[in-house]
């Protein structure tokens, strides 16, 4: 089959590469129909996470068709089309059965690394390095999916596919930054960051009951796409952060602030120089600039959401800022399992359409160009969607203007 295969910093490429086979009962293989490049799977391209090994196949992003289940897997069948969420999971564990789905206690079996790296080991995750198991990832033909009597989810045939693929991530993912806020009737909740995964928590947040939402950014498409979504936006390139949100909330602050950015943020000034400098000698790991600015643009008692990825350690953090002001910081990996079916139930009644973040729509073979031109906010690049049966079709439900089609 054909894959995108990582070969070292900024360099991916389509190769051919052996099928996946059933290795567990427990498993699934799937034919892929859409995949996609997420925001995180920069942090890979660009050098940031440890443990990559060349040809390892990248992707967490995917759904498709059912085409071999193993004999324990009994909620699935040949011929199913679903949606498979990023994180695996067992469920059964003690952090399965209270729906902390990333924090599975059997699906990662390099849990000796992560332990050395963080204290204690997340769940493995598809395409995302040996830290977190080493498993092949979605961009490409087939792929093995591991307990899929306990992740993928059946989707219905009148639903697109780029109505429910991203249930694998953004969309939860979104929507976890923005249910960490505790959000009640009246509240004004500040994001930073545009890309994808900011834009579900955008109109996560107004799902949830929040009257206004504050986006932060500097790419125009983006923040257009904000205000589509009924954000104001501040563009950080242009105004002063703090400034224009203490002026926007009357001088207390927002009640709630969701970092969707990271460990690969930018800022203005000497500050991301200060982060560059530090990420070159070794001292730290991450570009935390996001995440400190949240911390002191939010209101006393506020609530700080970290969804954006962080990898390691980070210089320079506001602690006496959080301690002093009463604030509680919520992060976590996205407990995918937890929110499909309430997510895609609100896709099916109308209330959200995701397919509203893709602008490209391009063949698995050009998945390096892909990789490229979303690094490099290209073309007004800000999600793509890779088709391994790419042939210029649109499709079921799909929208003749919801794309641009590279060649």
């Amino acid at each position: 089959m054909r894959a995108n295969c990582w070969y070292g910093k900024t360099t991916v490429s389509v190769e051919d590469v052996p099928d996946p086979q059933i290795l567990n009962q427990r498993d699934a293989i799937v034919k892929i129909s859409s995949t996609a490049i997420c925001g995180s799977d920069l942090h890979l391209y660009n050098g940031f996470i440890p443990t990559m090994q060349r040809g390892d196949i990248l992707g967490h992003e995917f759904m498709g068709e059912v085409m071999e289940v193993g004999r324990e897997v009994r909620n699935l069948k040949v011929g199913d089309r679903v949606v498979v969420p990023f994180p695996i999971a067992c469920g059964n564990c003690f952090f399965c059965k209270e729906q902390m789905f990333s924090l599975c206690e059997n699906s990662n079996p390099n849990a000796w690394m992560a332990e050395k790296m963080f204290g204690h080991a997340g769940a493995g995750l598809f395409g995302y390095s040996h830290l977190t198991g080493g498993y092949a990832g979605g961009q490409a033909e087939y792929a093995r999916v591991p307990f899929a009597d306990v992740g993928p989810i059946k989707v219905p045939e009148y639903l697109s596919d780029e109505q429910v693929l991203f249930l694998s991530d953004i969309f939860p993912t979104g929507y976890m930054g923005a249910e960490m806020c505790d959000i009640t009737p009246g509240d004004t909740i500040a994001i930073w960051g545009c890309g994808p995964v900011g834009q579900f928590s955008i109109r996560s947040a107004f799902l949830l009951g929040a009257e206004r939402v504050i986006a932060i950014d500097a790419v125009p498409e983006r923040l257009r796409m904000a205000e589509q979504g009924g954000a104001e936006t501040i563009n950080y390139e242009e105004q002063n952060v703090y400034e224009a949100l203490m002026e926007k909330t009357g001088g207390r602050g927002p009640d709630a602030c969701i970092d969707d950015v990271g460990m690969e943020a930018h800022a203005p000034g000497l500050i991301f120089a200060y982060d560059r400098v530090k990420q070159a000698m070794m001292l730290e790991t991450d570009r935390p600039h996001a995440l400190r600015e949240a911390i002191m643009c939010c209101r006393n008692g506020g609530v700080i959401s970290v969804i954006g990825v962080y990898g390691g350690f980070i210089d320079k953090f506001p602690m006496g800022s959080v301690m002093n002001r009463s604030l509680t910081i919520k992060t976590g990996q996205a407990h995918v399992q937890r929110y499909m079916r309430p997510l895609l139930q609100m896709i099916e009644n109308g209330e959200i359409d995701p397919s509203f973040v893709v602008t490209h729509r391009m063949s698995l073979d050009d998945a390096p160009h892909a990789y490229d031109i979303f690094k490099n906010k290209q073309d007004n690049c800000i999600k793509v969607v890779l088709k391994p049966d790419w042939d210029g079709n649109e499709g079921a439900g799909a929208k003749d203007d919801s794309y641009t089609v590279v060649h």
